[in-house]
């Protein structure tokens, strides 16, 4: 998945000579927490709300230009949302201008991040479960259990591995969309599936 694909385009921006006092404004108004600065269309720097709160006495008399910070790190709209989570984690930042060929073309935030992960897990999805179980060789595997699933009237989110092992096997879960998730679990137990547990997932607005 890239940050093409879920940043927000044409964000808000103001202009290096702009007072903080309207910078303050524009983020009060669209609920932002961080502003680029761009020149002919080309990002120049960053002003964050910390940046407002260091010089709250002097908002009507400073620029954007006296407390931006002018080394922005930034993403390209190719880039992965893996990359990008890493370097939001990294640097502790929340947020990052997304700039191709030297223009500015959006911004990805945590926000933005975490709705895309939550979207790919099903997890976004309403009243989606998900199911726990250990994969055991191929008759207690994902087609297998796939198929139990299928039976039982249930559709599938999503299917993912665990880092974790539980011994030497690989611990697996399948998002679901609907079905009766108990009775699907307990349909696997019933064909020889390790089941770890049932869990309801989603139902938040994000």
């Amino acid at each position: 998945m890239l940050v093409g694909n879920r940043m927000s385009k044409a964000p808000v921006t103001i202009t290096a000579d702009v007072l903080l006092s309207e910078a303050q404004e524009k983020m009060r108004k669209g609920g932002f927490r961080r502003l680029p600065v761009v020149s002919d269309g080309k990002l120049v720097g960053i002003l964050t709300d910390r940046d407002l709160r260091a010089h709250g006495g002097y908002l009507d008399r400073t620029k954007a230009n006296g407390v931006m910070t002018e080394k922005v790190r930034t993403v390209g709209s190719s880039t992965t949302l893996e990359e990008a989570a890493q370097i939001l984690l990294k640097y502790q930042i929340s947020g990052l201008p997304v700039v191709d060929e030297g223009r500015l073309v959006g911004i990805i935030t945590t926000s933005d991040v975490m709705k895309a992960f939550l979207d790919t897990m099903g997890a976004s999805q309403p009243a989606a479960t998900r199911i726990d179980f250990v994969l055991e060789g191929e008759e207690h595997g994902l087609i297998e259990a796939s198929r139990v699933v299928s039976r039982d009237g249930g559709e599938i989110l999503g299917i993912g591995t665990y880092r974790e092992k539980l011994g030497e096997n690989p611990v697996c879960y399948l998002r679901l969309r609907s079905g009766n998730a108990e009775r699907i679990a307990e349909s696997l137990r019933r064909g020889g599936f390790n089941v770890l547990g049932v869990h309801r997932i989603g139902g938040i607005d994000v």
